[in-house]
Order: structure tokens, then sequence, then C-alpha cells
């Protein structure tokens, strides 16, 4: 079988039998597309009968495997979230192997193991520095009112690159300012947005949008030059620059720990932070929880270097 035949195979599995979300899935073929591309510049094979492929391939082991992760964190860079990543989709996809009945691969997937997530806790900027951020944003082109209407409501609401994304004209509330959103495992949630993403939002809707529309007819409520849905990546390219010249992590993801820390800081409890994020668990609520009290430490070691402790001693 070759190559984009198996990947098609294997994308119509996660969809249709893992029941993966469709952003997973394609993640997930991405991925494996990548490792099947490193498969074949290392003579390497998947199938232990190399029929079909060049002479002199071999079939993958194990230590080909790991060979392959060490190349993605070394070579390619990628941290310990993005190797867990990789390890699902190709526990995945040995799994899928085995199913199909490609010889060798029994009890593969089992001996990838997830490696445990590490404990550093996510960035956050200042709310002063976020302000200064947006604020930064030229809004003298509809591309300008576009993105800070875009990083405005992505900060204001905690959203996801992916939901921001999927979002829809018919998905806003303006009038509550609230949006629906579609998170992970395609759950609905709906989202409250501040006074300033409103009046950003309905500049856009007004100025901008229709101007970036032009002739094409489309529901997505955030759109690229073409008139088309503006992707994930090119969320994240035009906020790359502007990130850089506020001195600012180019991660847009920070925006949403940010907004995660600032409820918390600001007295809201964990159970409704975790339902305007998305969380499934609260556990993932409470990492910020943590942050929070390391901002606090941070503050108080800065303002206050002459007490050892929080107690009363001196």
């Amino acid at each position: 079988m070759d190559k984009l035949s198996l990947l098609e195979d294997y994308y119509s599995r996660l969809i249709a039998l893992e029941r993966r979300a469709p952003l997973t899935a394609e993640t997930y073929r991405f991925e494996i597309r990548r490792f099947l591309d490193w498969v074949e510049g290392e003579k390497l094979s998947i199938n232990s009968i190399n029929s079909g492929e060049s002479p002199g391939t071999q079939p993958v082991g194990v230590s080909d495997i790991t060979r392959y992760l060490t190349h993605r964190r070394l070579d390619d860079g990628i941290e310990s979230r993005s190797v867990a990543k990789a390890i699902s989709a190709l526990r995945s996809f040995f799994r899928f192997l085995e199913d199909s009945g490609f010889v060798g691969f029994s009890g593969v997937a089992s001996l990838l193991q997830i490696p445990r997530r590490s404990g550093r806790l996510p960035e956050v900027h200042r709310k002063e520095d976020v302000d200064k951020l947006l604020q930064s944003i030229k809004t003298d082109s509809v591309l300008g009112i576009r993105d800070r209407a875009l990083y405005e409501l992505i900060y204001s609401a905690g959203l996801r690159i992916s939901e921001a994304v999927r979002l829809n004209t018919e998905d806003l509330f303006l009038s509550k300012n609230m949006a629906r959103v579609m998170g992970k495992g395609s759950k609905e949630r709906l989202v409250v947005f501040g006074p300033d993403a409103l009046y950003w939002i309905n500049r856009y809707l007004k100025e901008a949008r229709p101007q970036l529309q032009g002739m094409q007819k489309s529901k997505a409520l955030f759109l690229g030059r073409s008139g088309k849905r503006l992707s994930r990546k090119g969320m994240w390219k035009n906020y790359k620059p502007i990130a850089i010249a506020s001195g600012l992590s180019t991660k847009l993801h920070t925006m949403r720990h940010t907004f995660a820390t600032e409820l918390l800081a600001g007295g809201a409890d964990l159970r409704s932070v975790q339902e305007l994020l998305g969380h499934a668990e609260i556990s993932t609520t409470q990492i910020y929880t943590h942050i929070d009290s390391s901002l606090l430490s941070e503050s108080h070691s800065k303002y206050l270097p002459r007490l050892k402790t929080w107690s009363g001693e001196k």
C-alpha cells in the first residue's frame, strides 16, 4: 500500500473508529506523515515483507521509533508536550497497523510510554504588558482592525487558537457580550468577553470584514486576505511580530494562560474558571492556582525584600 493511501485509511479510522476530533485527527495524520517520511529517508519500511518497497529496506523496530523521537526532540527542538503528542500519534498508528494485518507490530503500541508532563508552570504576562501589546497593533487598515479584534477576543475570553479559528458570525451574541465556541472533543460552551473586545469586534464587523469578504460567501468570523477563513497558522504568524515588537512571548496561547491567572487573582472560583476555559477536568485548571501563588511570592520578594517569610517573623 502506498503512503498516501495508508495515511487516508489511518485518518478514516481516527474519525470513524477512534472518534477523534477533526483537529486531533489532522494533527495525528501530520505527525505520522512526518514519521513515514523519516522512515523512507532511513531506508526502512513499515512492512515486514518488503513488497513494493525499495530493495534493501528493513522493517521498522522499536529502536528505530526511539531514534525518530530523539530526532524530533533534538533536531526539531520540540518540547516534552509535543513529544507526548507524537508518541500518542505513533501508538494510535501502530494499533492501526496491527489491526490492519501488518506483520510484526503486535504490542508495539504498548511499548511506547508517554512521558510525564513537566512540572514547569505555563508562562503568563502582566496585564499591563498585554494592554501594551494590544494597543501597539496598528488599526489603520482592515487587517489591523481584524487583528485587534481577534487578539482582544482571544485574551478577553481565554480562547484556544483552534476555538477562535472555528468561530462563525452566527456564534456571536453581541448584546450579551457572549460567544459560542467549539472546544476540545467537539464540546460547545459559552464564553464571555469584555467591552474592549466588543468594541473592536463591532468595528471589525462594520469596517473590515465586509472588505475582506468581498464577493466570497463565508460564515467564518475571522477572514484572511483571500476572503476565506483565517487559519491557525495565519493567526500565529500575524501575532508573532506584534509580540516580538512588544518584547513578549511569541506564544499566542500565553494570552489564555494570562486570562485564567487574572481571573483567579481577581477572586474567581476555580469551578467558574474551569467552565470558562472549557477544561474537562478541574485538575487541569488547578495549575493556575500555582501560577498565581508564584506571582504573589515574586511580588513579595520584589517589594518587601527584608521580610524573609510570609509570617510575622522579623
